[in-house]
């Protein structure tokens, strides 16, 4: 058997793990069902791949970007705790945990694809990346609330789970995608929709009268900001040198050169220029890397819908949302960190010492992935007010969950790391404490939880989502009958015939 955990392994973290592979993979077999000729294959499953390895580049130079920052913030405000990083818990967990996370991830695809095509939601997940993640996670908790003798149950019974939310979160949230894409053809696939879905419910409470980020009229002499990749780069340059120049004040002069590898201080203030510059870069670099995706995809991905599972839906990485609100992004990600801060500032004053939630220090870049899918969701429903709301309830919902993942990652003997984004933590959470109770007890909760959420997602997909009701309709009509125009809305939470674009709905 030791061979067929090598091929496992090797699909699950060579191919699997890589989101460019995947995507590739699925837009061919997508053409092959069309019945294109193998020209077509060929290059339209390169193009899909080339287009996730042009958005994992973009990704890479916004990491890059952000990693010096962070390590300035906390430099200069003398913050000390934990800094939620999914890639970085996944490298240790998967020493121990990698051969059993292997047959969770292939088997989960498997259970993923099963649920697809025999219950209502029909969504297949295709972000490689945050399967892997999600999978570690349940290995790690499973296996140390089982005990290793039971190692074929942890199996088993991560697969089902893993199958489960793979499924369940893009029916939940698709409403909103639906409202800010303007069809009905991609799904959200990202284990952050929690805080995705908070956001544009936050939006639609508050923001009944804010026009869209993107409609924002700046004065004569601003108005090259409307270049959404001048204004990101901008904001970036100013929080920066910000932080910069507090740096030069607050710090040693060694110990702040030191963070850019300056020699002195004017290299210093202008290594921070170049790296807000770099951030610029990276986001201009997603965008067209999505482009890309969705020019090849979603075409292709039709071959799949009509032959292996009728009517199913690709369920994306995040950034597939930021061209459908770029503005928006930007204010996301600024409200998100706005409120890790707050919340920090809370755990520190009240729920360190009241409950001993450890301290979870705002990184930027589950900040800015996360903050900027919670501003284009807060805009669709809300506007302007929307996004900022949005953003900064996606930030203390990632900041509060992982600390409490924490505390259950501690009762089962994992402590000291944390994963990062919103569903990892009410999951893993629900998951932990529901095997604290013993293996039997928390093998039957485990599946009463994973059958609540297929059954609760079916009756949304078919009571909420097939009936075709859009988030933040009476804004729609508000806005319209403010600007003069014509409404197709004839009631004030259902669209004439099913269907709407929302303001939001405009590509990019």
């Amino acid at each position: 058997m030791e061979w067929l955990v090598v091929v496992l392994d090797f699909l699950g973290q060579q191919i699997l793990n890589v989101p460019a592979y995947l995507i590739g993979i699925i837009t061919a077999v997508g053409l092959i069902a069309l019945r294109r000729s193998a020209g077509q294959v060929i290059g339209g499953g390169l193009k899909a791949a080339i287009g996730f390895l042009i958005l994992g580049a973009g990704a890479g130079v916004v990491v890059a970007s952000l990693d010096p920052l962070g390590r300035l913030i906390l430099a200069v405000t003398g913050a000390q705790g934990v800094i939620p990083t999914n890639e970085v818990i996944t490298a240790i967990a998967s020493e121990q945990y990698g051969a059993q996370s292997a047959y969770i991830l292939v088997l989960g695809f498997i259970v993923m694809l099963l649920l697809a095509r025999f219950t209502p939601l029909r969504y297949i997940f295709l972000t490689g990346h945050h399967m892997v993640f999600m999978s570690l996670l349940l290995t790690v908790v499973l296996s140390v609330g089982l005990g290793e003798e039971l190692g074929w149950l942890v199996v088993i019974l991560g697969a089902v789970l893993l199958g489960v939310i793979m499924v369940v979160m893009p029916a939940f949230a698709q409403p909103w995608m639906r409202k800010i894409t303007g069809d009905d053809t991609i799904a959200i696939g990202h284990f952050g929709t929690l805080g995705y879905i908070a956001a544009g419910a936050a939006g639609q409470a508050v923001g009944r009268r804010s026009r869209s980020t993107e409609e924002i009229n700046f004065p004569q002499g601003l108005r090259f900001l409307r270049d959404s990749t001048v204004a990101t780069a901008l904001s970036m340059v100013l929080i920066y040198l910000v932080f910069a120049i507090w740096g030069l004040i607050a710090l040693p002069t060694a110990e702040a050169l030191d963070i850019f590898g300056s020699e002195n201080q004017g290299a210093y203030i202008m290594a921070a220029f170049g790296q807000a510059l770099q951030f610029g870069v990276g986001v201009a670099i997603i965008l067209f890397g999505v482009r890309t995706v969705l020019g090849e995809l979603v075409p292709a991905f039709q071959g799949i819908a009509e032959k292996v599972v009728p009517g199913a839906k690709p369920a994306l990485d995040i950034p597939i949302v930021f061209p459908f609100g770029a503005n928006a992004v930007l204010i996301g990600f600024l409200a998100s960190f706005l409120g890790g801060l707050v919340t920090l500032v809370l755990i520190a004053v009240w729920l360190n010492p009241a409950f001993g939630l450890a301290l979870i220090l705002p990184g930027m870049v589950p900040h800015f992935f996360t903050g900027g899918g919670a501003g284009v969701f807060g805009n669709a429903t809300g506007g302007r007010i929307g996004a900022a709301v949005g953003g900064f309830v996606n930030g203390v919902l990632i900041t509060i969950l992982p600390a409490v993942l924490l505390l259950v990652f501690g009762e089962l003997g994992f402590a000291n790391s944390t994963f990062g984004d919103a569903d990892f933590g009410w999951f893993g959470t629900a998951i932990g404490v529901s095997l604290l109770g013993g293996p039997v007890i928390g093998v039957i909760v485990c599946v009463l939880i994973g059958a609540a959420l297929v059954v609760g997602a079916s009756i949304f997909q078919k009571r909420v989502v097939d009936t075709g009701w859009v988030p933040g309709a009476r804004r729609d009509a508000l806005l319209a009958e403010g600007s003069g125009a014509e409404t197709a809305t004839t009631t004030p939470d259902r669209p004439a015939g099913g269907r709407t674009q929302g303001k939001s709905g405009a590509r990019h």
